[in-house]
């Protein structure tokens, strides 16, 4: 990457995760499909990986034991809170709705309430959502759960996101979110984002163009047989690596509003139920206390009337918002088969207004969604949740050795050699302006990997340059004395 020479061209590899292999320069390994335009790539992309994954690889640790820790939380979760979550003893008939959601005023009068969950299996409680309660974040609720056979109250817990998240689960989501630094702490998590996909996709260009024999770990020995154990797991991971990194940027500070407006502009964006209430009772169903959620025809009407439109459990109700608005009820089911129906239901009336399917989501807006749920952990349960503890541990294992190899590769010394420079120089201009464009445009809608690809170039370029005119000097100086 700088106006200095290049040697030979390199052909070391690494899929994923942390420092790739750097070997001793030999001639390229052909890319099989089009070797003799694609092999000048080859030492192009082994110099972005290799530095890529020692600056970015620390970053990515921290991600990777964060997730590990979040992917265990929704066990871990049913277990601490269990007294909570989970009712004594199943009896014989749940109480209405509306007796179970006084019960929780009685005991936690503060606050409004903003949503209630029914109790969704026969062995779960109903959890009443309480917002602006003293002592609680203003971002979270206070989920108080009652027993919906008896209405006992069985306690109370702060509780985040739309996934229900606890305060175990909530702290690990924070610590792997943004570390406990709000916004700011945000940026580490969209930068190793951002740069995982790369590194993933660069170490499996490079792994699959080695010959064949180069790829063996049986046999072998020290550093080699580092690098083929690293290639190995890499290329297992690789998938897993590039949709984490894909998902990741959908909700990220920077390329997730990028990503947002995108979908607005192709008419892609999630759809919301209309939640203004309709018809000339509209504005007369509000309750006479100010929090209780009782509006109009009651909750129980309300939930009766979702039922009929087929909404199943489990189950959300948003009360009105204000004297012109509706209730709205949605399905809050993530795993698979999801269900997100909802439908908007006057309060003065109990009739439906408004109904919208997820059926009817548009394309983006579904796989967004799916996406989103198989990152977290929930679409597929406890599946998911092996499977992405297994890939954290991949991309644990892949850092270690290739932290190992650079290593082996300085021989003991306290940094291992570098990537000669100058590997661009090899790459036709008909290949290489076509890849310039789509990294600049990807750099655009991804500013996190935009902008540290643009000042690694810059100063590789420098150092270059500062190597190059020393060199010139030293050889000036050498024949002056001749």
């Amino acid at each position: 990457m700088s106006t200095a020479p290049s040697t030979s061209p390199t052909s070391g590899s690494a899929p994923a995760g942390g420092p790739p292999s750097d070997e001793a320069p030999q001639p390229a390994a052909p890319v099989p499909s089009s070797p003799s335009r694609w092999a000048p790539l080859r030492p192009l992309i082994l110099r972005l990986h290799f530095y890529a994954g020692v600056f970015v690889a620390p970053f990515l640790f921290v991600a990777a034991v964060t997730g590990f820790l979040y992917a265990g939380a929704f066990q871990a979760e049913k277990i601490v809170y269990a007294d909570e979550m989970t009712v004594s003893a199943v009896g014989d008939a749940k109480l209405p709705i509306s007796e179970q959601v006084a019960a929780a005023r009685e005991a936690h009068p503060g606050g409004a309430v903003s949503a209630i969950r029914p109790s969704p299996e026969d062995d779960a409680t109903t959890r009443v959502l309480l917002s602006g309660v003293e002592g609680v974040d203003p971002n979270h609720t206070l989920a108080v759960f009652v027993d919906p056979y008896t209405a006992k109250v069985q306690g109370a817990l702060e509780q985040y996101g739309s996934t229900g998240a606890l305060p175990l689960r909530t702290w690990i989501d924070e610590f792997h979110r943004d570390l406990h630094l709000g916004e700011n702490g945000r940026l580490y998590s969209e930068f190793a984002a951002s740069w995982l996909g790369v590194i993933a996709v660069g170490g499996l260009v490079l792994w699959l163009s080695r010959r064949r024999a180069l790829r063996k770990v049986r046999g072998t020995s020290g550093r080699r047989r580092t690098l083929g154990l690293h290639g190995t797991v890499g290329v297992w991971a690789a998938a897993g690596f590039i949709f984490l990194s894909a998902t990741g940027l959908t909700w990220s500070t920077y390329a997730g509003a990028n990503i947002d407006e995108l979908r607005t502009s192709l008419g892609q964006s999630t759809p919301s139920v209309t939640s203004t209430a309709a018809g000339e009772h509209s504005g007369h169903g509000a309750s006479a206390s100010a929090g209780d959620a009782e509006h109009g025809v009651g909750l129980d009407k309300i939930l009766a009337a979702a039922r009929a439109e087929g909404l199943g459990d489990p189950v959300e109700l948003v009360p009105p918002a204000d004297a012109s608005s509706a209730y709205v009820v949605r399905q809050v089911q993530r795993s698979w088969p999801e269900k997100q129906d909802s439908v908007a239901i006057d309060p003065a009336t109990g009739e439906v207004t408004d109904v919208l399917r997820f059926a009817d989501y548009p394309v983006l807006a579904k796989l967004t969604r799916w996406g989103i749920d198989l990152h977290t952990g929930v679409l597929f349960g406890l599946v998911n949740q092996i499977a992405l503890m297994l890939l954290a541990l991949s991309l644990i294992l892949l850092i270690a050795l290739g932290y190992r190899m650079w290593w082996q590769r300085g021989r003991g010394s306290s940094f291992g050699r570098p990537i000669p420079r100058g590997a661009w120089q090899q790459v036709p201009p008909q290949i290489l302006l076509p890849c310039v464009a789509v990294i600049a445009v990807l750099g655009y809608f991804v500013p996190l990997l935009g902008i540290p690809l643009a000042a690694f170039v810059v100063v590789d370029v420098v150092l270059g340059e500062i190597a190059h005119r020393r060199g010139r000097r030293t050889r000036t100086s050498g024949a002056d004395a001749t």
